[in-house]
């Protein structure tokens, strides 16, 4: 409103200007006035652009005295345009420091994610140990309570070994007539000596078990497979003892690979008869045999690798895309369903697979692997399915009783029954 105003104003000056002007400058004309002598033509002239200079100069001197902004723009232009540049360079490092911290805050949040990542992990590996640490307790406390009971045993028999040797020496000084029951009881303590020796030892193999369970580690569990392989059956037996050794530096190797250190060949102790008998008994076999190199007990780390040795006749158990099992299962749709379903079916496949001939693993009792993205694939296929859903297992690639098995699931709707 303001701005339609001053043209309004600067509108009816310069007309009134532009009035006066042109009167003047006809006064001038039709009285033949003369100014510095000029001819009465030129005076008009030099009127009328005095009269045009009046009008420039009061519209200038109007606005520049009614607006700041004009006068701004008049005689400020200069130091506005270098505000304007002062102020689009600061709005710019302004920018470019945002994007710097907005940068530095991503950054900070990746290394909080992954701290907070690490944190969980450490969290995990800490109720591992937790509970590695209260069964450790608890077998410590167990073979204290033995080392106990031992220690008992040992003071009632050295107490007894101390009754037994005075009642020798009331025997010898009332009565030689009882020299043969004295050599008796000398035997009976010499019995009890022993026993006493032998527990001894055994209190020292407890402690030493104590000190092992608290200061080793179990490298491979009784029965754990340590290498395993297929040879051939038929042949002579230097050929069969060759593949026999190949096996067992085969399990060299692998005990290596666990310890993190090179272990010899000799290292891997097997009884040499059994070794040889197994040579024999594969040698002379009509079919292929698996070989399994098993550990004879808990192996602790410093110890000898002691392993014993398994046969088992070989056969093609599954054939490529044979069928296994099929298992028909009700859903509902519920969260963590299709998973337990798919883990139920596979326990159902690996009776199945072992009740055919598939060898077991003897720690963990399972015949066959499976990727994890198969196993997410079937998961995520039966996730939201309702209704009857038939499960169907074959065998993927020909498998033998060495195993493992492998597996190519489907999954089938039925419809519903009305």
């Amino acid at each position: 409103m303001y701005g339609v105003l001053l043209i309004v104003v600067l509108i009816i000056t310069g007309g009134a200007i532009a009035f006066i002007g042109d009167r003047l400058g006809t006064k001038v004309g039709k009285k033949k006035l003369s100014i510095f002598g000029l001819r009465p033509r030129h005076t008009s002239i030099i009127v009328t652009i005095f009269t045009g200079v009046c009008i420039t100069t009061l519209t200038f001197g109007v606005m520049a005295a009614t607006s700041k902004n004009v006068r701004t723009a008049l005689f400020g232009m200069e130091k506005l345009n270098q505000r304007m540049q002062t102020t689009q360079n600061n709005l710019n490092q302004v920018s470019a420091d945002l994007a710097a911290a907005q940068q530095e805050q991503e950054a900070a949040n990746a290394a909080l994610e992954q701290s907070h990542k690490e944190i969980a992990d450490l969290q995990e590996q800490q109720k591992s140990l937790e509970e590695e640490s209260r069964q450790l307790q608890e077998g410590n406390r167990l073979l204290e309570l033995a080392k106990q009971e031992l220690m008992q045993r040992n003071d009632v028999l050295a107490a007894d070994n101390d009754k037994l040797g005075q009642q020798n020496d009331m025997l010898l000084s009332a009565n030689d007539s009882l020299t043969s029951r004295n050599a008796e009881l000398s035997g009976r303590n010499e019995t009890l000596t022993a026993d006493n020796k032998t527990l001894e030892q055994r209190t020292e193999a407890l402690r030493n078990g104590l000190i092992t369970i608290r200061e080793g580690d179990i490298i491979f569990r009784a029965g754990e497979v340590i290498a395993s392989g297929v040879i051939r059956g038929n042949r002579p037996a230097a050929e069969v003892e060759a593949d026999m050794q190949a096996l067992a530096q085969l399990a060299s190797r692998n005990v290596s690979a666990r310890l993190g250190q090179d272990v010899s060949d000799k290292d891997v102790w097997i009884y040499k008869p059994e070794f040889e008998s197994a040579v024999q008994t594969i040698a002379k076999s009509p079919q292929d045999m698996v070989v399994r190199v098993v550990a004879a007990g808990n192996l602790v780390r410093g110890e000898e690798v002691r392993a014993s040795l398994q046969l088992y006749k070989n056969s093609v158990i599954y054939q490529d895309k044979e069928f296994i099992i099929a298992r028909a299962y009700q859903l509902k749709g519920s969260s963590g369903e299709a998973e337990q379903t798919v883990m139920s079916f596979l326990k159902e496949v690996n009776i199945a697979a072992s009740g055919k001939g598939i060898l077991q693993d003897p720690i963990r009792g399972s015949v066959g692997v499976m990727d994890g993205a198969q196993f997410y694939d079937i998961v995520n296929d039966l996730a939201g399915r309702r209704g009857t859903v038939v499960l169907s297992a074959y065998a993927r690639g020909n498998t033998d009783a060495l195993g493992p098995l492998r597996l190519n699931i489907k999954a089938e709707q039925l419809p519903d029954q009305p």
